[in-house]
């Protein structure tokens, strides 16, 4: 039966689209990639729903590439951590193609393809259990992100782009490093067997896995854009198109995914020698990542490099509950991570609306004319703007109350209270300044007649409504957060069930 392969088929949809639509396709063939690439997004989205369904009924699923068991074959592992960013990926990508589709991908050659590609290699990532294949999946939605962050062309693009790629290549010669040791110490990749190997470990095979373990903190914290490996966020996010800045919303993510899945299993409590080997670190870089992005958003002049650093005090925020180490602030974690997903991504497509009809002043924070939409866009920008910083009554000030109200009474809450609230001042008060001089003060004159499409502002229109949803339902999702976060730290659940289990 199909259901028996729901854990590939949100990988195999948009690989498959992803090669249709390198096809020649004949006369006029943008209108049928598009097709095909709205097709794969809405089947995605349909897998990802009926994977979270039966996950939360099976608990998790393991699927044996080849019918060879863990930990000797390639297993994709979804329990309901995954099937969750899964989810999130899609629901997300759906909107932003079809933002894309309004003539964004006409700037650049194989937008559609390279757009699918992306998707399934950070679907991929989600649903690994094996380490070696986190970093191919890795690849695969970099490789895509380079091209994807030169749609368009340009010499600011370029340059950043040069950046991200040097960076990124540096990731990835570490993460093999790391790998390697950790397979040297423990003669195995499998994420499950990993964590029952180290838990045996001592001495200096422990210290060699520590700097595996280590090594791969560095990795991950490029991915996830934390201080100080955070540098080529704003720039790379700013300077490209808004279609891809808000796919790239999830990117980020994936970092955060890896963070959480790997020093929770494998270097978790139950580690012995390895214990909770990064969660020090993490606590220190996410707050001086929250300062960072405050501070960014601070002296930005461009509203697209607000929206990034806002990118990077998210990061911060969810860095620095996440090494609290405890269920509750890992539940309230994950709600925080859904919402801060959404309303960045809907953010960079509503800064490039803006841009677009402002005409020169593009999204420069400073005062320009009245927009054909004008009206419409005052309208996103204060949903977004009350949700992105955390103000009653939307999905921000729910997630930010979760994280405080789980965080136990300690010095570190203390820390961790008081570098969001002040993040959160900073936030009002910068995100505040920019809405006025561009939305409120304008320019007298004759009004920009140039209007976007009706279907690009719908697609801003359906990620902003995500954040009223999130408010209207908090009680049943922060309850699967709850579940998903006991299940992350049941770390004997894993490793017994991966070890014993497979698709025949």
């Amino acid at each position: 039966m199909w259901q028996q392969h729901l854990a590939i088929l949100p990988i195999l949809v948009p690989l498959m689209a992803a090669l249709l639509q390198l096809l020649p396709w004949g006369d006029r063939p943008q209108p049928k990639r598009r097709a095909i690439g709205l097709l794969s997004s809405i089947l995605t989205l349909i897998l990802s729903i009926a994977l979270l369904v039966q996950v939360n009924q099976d608990q998790m699923i393991v699927y044996a590439l080849g019918n060879w068991s863990a930990p000797f074959g390639i297993v994709l592992m979804v329990d309901k951590l995954s099937a969750l960013m899964m989810l999130i990926t899609a629901i997300l990508a759906l909107p932003v193609l079809i933002y894309g589709c309004y003539a964004e991908d006409n700037l650049g050659s194989h937008f559609q393809a390279l757009f699918q590609f992306q998707v399934m290699g950070i679907m991929g990532a989600f649903a690994t259990g094996d380490i070696f294949n986190l970093f191919v999946f890795f690849e695969v939605l970099l490789i895509s992100s380079y091209a994807l962050l030169m749609h368009g062309g340009g010499k600011f693009r370029l340059r950043t782009t040069l950046h991200y790629v040097l960076l990124n290549l540096l990731g990835s010669a570490l993460f093999l490093i790391s790998v390697g040791t950790l397979y040297g110490v423990t003669g195995t990749l499998n994420m499950a067997d990993l964590a029952t190997q180290v838990q045996q470990l001592s001495g200096d095979q422990a210290a060699l896995a520590k700097a595996g373990g280590m090594m791969l903190l560095i990795v991950f914290g490029i991915k996830a854009a934390i201080l100080p490996l955070h540098f080529w966020l704003p720039q790379a996010y700013s300077t490209t198109t808004g279609v891809v800045a808000a796919l790239f919303a999830i990117m980020t993510k994936v970092g955060v995914y890896a963070i959480v899945r790997v020093y929770t299993l494998i270097f978790g409590p139950e580690a012995n020698e390895l214990a909770l080997i990064a969660h020090d670190w993490l606590w220190v870089m996410g707050l001086i990542t929250m300062l960072a992005g405050a501070i960014g958003i601070i002296g930005a002049r461009d509203l697209r490099l607000l929206v990034a650093y806002l990118v990077v005090i998210s990061i911060g925020t969810l860095i620095a509950t996440y090494s609290l180490n405890g269920i509750a602030t890992t539940g309230a974690m994950l709600f925080y991570l859904i919402h801060s997903t959404f309303i960045t991504g809907a953010l960079f497509l509503l800064a490039d609306l803006i841009a677009f009809e402002r005409g020169k002043t593009a999204s420069r924070i400073v005062s320009g004319k009245k927009m054909a939409n004008h009206s419409a866009y005052s309208v996103m920008f204060l949903i977004a703007a009350i949700a992105i910083i955390g103000l009653p009554p939307l999905s921000g000030f729910v997630g930010k109350l979760m994280i405080m109200e789980s965080a136990s009474p300690t010095g570190a809450t203390f820390w961790l209270w008081g570098a969001m609230l002040g993040a959160t001042l900073i936030m009002l008060i910068s995100v505040t300044r920019a809405g006025s001089k561009m939305l409120w003060h304008t320019l007298s004159g004759k009004a920009n007649e140039q209007s976007a499409p009706l279907g690009k502002r719908a697609a801003v229109v359906m990620l902003l409504s995500l954040s009223v949803v999130m408010t209207l339902f908090a009680s049943p999702i922060r309850n699967y957060t709850d579940d998903v976060a006991k299940q992350l730290y049941d770390i004997d659940q894993y490793p017994s069930r991966v070890l014993t289990e497979g698709v025949e």
